[in-house]
């Protein structure tokens, strides 16, 4: 088994290798979202090409060396009608079967002999597409033929050929003993949200947010098997994802997530598969969440909800909306800010005794009008059991100031929790950074709910708010009305302060003294410039 130190570094490996692969369509000029889509889709292609041909060669009960030998070995076995029977065999496992010049490796090793034409990749794409429909439209985002790719046929070829030699050169298949695929994918879909996201007002959540957001909504659950999480604006699934490090039966987790732009909801599948997810717990959807509701069918509760949708997003609310269950009991979002759509619909979903986590910007704690009236709603109903101010600048490429909400559908009173938490980081070369440390501080301040805590310097950490004093603000939530983080100047000694000036005082006469001793030396040329030093002299009298 592996060492701690051997995971980091075979993970830190395959995230530079996989990266570099990636700089023919980062050079290209290409939009950040399209060579996204065009490199995480070579990459899981090759992870279900690699591990396609590990299993044949384990199959025949050969030892898996190498791609190369792998390759031979089921070309090989396509001659054999007794070796075929394990081709079947494999594809019934897997759910697909790869042709031998399909593959990866052999696509590849056209490039290399200068013979590949895109149109055989295409054509692979489609294959495993076709094969089952949990890979139905997987690769739609991966236009071969786009001008956006480039302007030629010849130069699109040379492009995807050299990120594909690239990515040849890792072997994706090694038994590592660790999810180390799955976590190297979620490493470049945060480098490209990065560079793409901010576009759209929608932010990566750092992977640090992402696990206090599912500690916090998996407390008490740890044990539990067939825990539903659902995210309804999930991007590439990693929210979701995380829910795994937190509970003892992974394989047992049930997912449900939806997002409207295919290709982040194709990337999510892909993440799902990569982290080795059964189908049959995948449950994602291509879909409007503030549009018609989903999932309309049960089940429709679920025991946790995460979401990190984007920020005061514009939207076009109908009058319908206002008897949508989703939002009746507490008013419908205005249209310039869909921020509090977003959480209602998501508190709608939430199971009894089930837990909701959602990040937003800061705005949603102090805005007025129709989401203030919502707050009021939100807070008489107890259902805001939490609010935590986080540090700013945690988000690539935004330092728009967030929060994370703790709600739950039922509770016994209808105080909050209120938690300053934007000294808890690590200052970092381009951004903060939260390490465990901090967001433990946040979890071990969570559970007891003690009236106030306090920082190591005496400001306050959380302060525990009732219901009456909210009201008496106007259901105003912002974090500094209630979390006390000013540190008084330490009190003056006037005693001190008199003698210290005493001190120097004479410190200064006893200086001016030896200087205008070392002024004697001093002889002016002529009458005129003895007396501008005898002037000089007497300024230290």
């Amino acid at each position: 088994m592996m060492t701690p130190q051997e995971q980091a570094q075979i993970t830190q490996d395959l995230q530079s290798k996989i990266w570099a692969a990636a700089n023919a369509l980062r050079q290209s000029g290409m939009e950040a979202n399209d060579y996204r889509d065009y490199t995480l889709g070579l990459i899981f292609y090759k992870y279900e090409s690699d591990r396609f041909l590990k299993k044949i060669t384990e199959g025949l009960g050969v030892e898996f060396t190498n791609l190369d030998d792998a390759q031979a070995t089921y070309e090989s076995a396509l001659l054999d009608e007794d070796a075929k029977g394990v081709v079947d065999f494999v594809k019934s496992e897997l759910r697909f079967a790869i042709d031998s010049d399909k593959t990866f490796h052999h696509l590849v090793q056209d490039v290399r002999r200068n013979i590949f034409q895109l149109d055989d990749l295409a054509q692979a794409l489609q294959d495993l597409e076709d094969s089952d429909e949990v890979f139905s439209g997987l690769f739609d985002a991966l236009d071969l033929n786009a001008d956006k790719l480039a302007t030629t046929e010849q130069e699109r070829n040379s492009i995807i050929g050299d990120v594909m030699s690239a990515l040849d050169q890792i072997y994706f298949v090694e038994d590592t003993g660790m999810d180390i695929m799955g976590n190297a994918y979620e490493y470049l879909i945060s480098q490209f949200q990065t560079e793409s996201a901010k576009k759209a007002g929608e932010f990566y959540t750092p992977q640090a947010v992402s696990r206090l957001m599912m500690q916090i909504a998996m407390e008490g659950r740890e044990e539990v098997q067939g825990v539903s999480i659902y995210d309804p604006a999930m991007g590439s699934g990693s929210l979701l994802l995380n829910a795994k490090h937190y509970n003892s039966h992974p394989d047992s987790i049930q997912y449900f997530g939806q997002d409207n732009k295919t290709a982040p909801y194709n990337l999510s599948r892909m993440n799902m598969m990569l982290h080795d997810v059964p189908t049959a717990n995948q449950h994602l959807n291509l879909g409007n969440t503030l549009g018609s509701d989903w999932p309309s069918e049960e089940p429709t509760t679920f025991d946790i909800v995460t979401m990190n949708p984007p920020y005061s997003l514009s939207w076009k609310p109908t009058p319908a909306m206002a008897t949508d269950p989703r939002f009746q009991p507490y008013d419908v979002a205005p249209k310039s800010a869909a921020d509090y759509a977003f959480l209602t619909h998501g508190l709608y979903h939430l199971k009894t005794g089930g837990t909701m986590a959602i990040v937003l910007a800061t705005g949603v704690l102090f805005r007025g009008g129709a989401e203030g009236r919502i707050r009021k709603a939100l807070l008489s109903k107890g259902n805001i059991s939490a609010v935590i101010g986080m540090p700013a600048n945690i988000f690539h490429n935004t330092s728009i100031p967030t929060v994370v909400i703790v709600l739950k559908k039922e509770r016994d009173s209808n105080d909050v929790l209120f938690i300053d938490a934007s000294k808890q980081y690590r200052k970092a070369k381009n951004q903060n950074e939260m390490d465990p440390e901090h967001t433990a501080k946040i979890l071990e301040t969570l559970e007891p709910r003690e009236s106030v805590t306090y920082n190591e310097d005496g400001t306050e950490f959380s302060h525990l708010i009732t219901f009456d004093e909210l009201a008496e603000n106007d259901f105003n939530m912002n974090i500094p009305m209630y979390v006390d983080t000013y540190l008084p100047e330490p009190p003056v000694d006037v005693a001190d302060l008199v003698q210290g000036m005493s001190e120097t005082d004479a410190k200064i006469s006893e200086q001016n003294a030896e200087l205008y001793k070392l002024l004697d030396d001093f002889v002016g040329e002529d009458e005129s410039k003895q007396i501008e030093i005898e002037k000089i002299r007497g300024l230290f009298k």
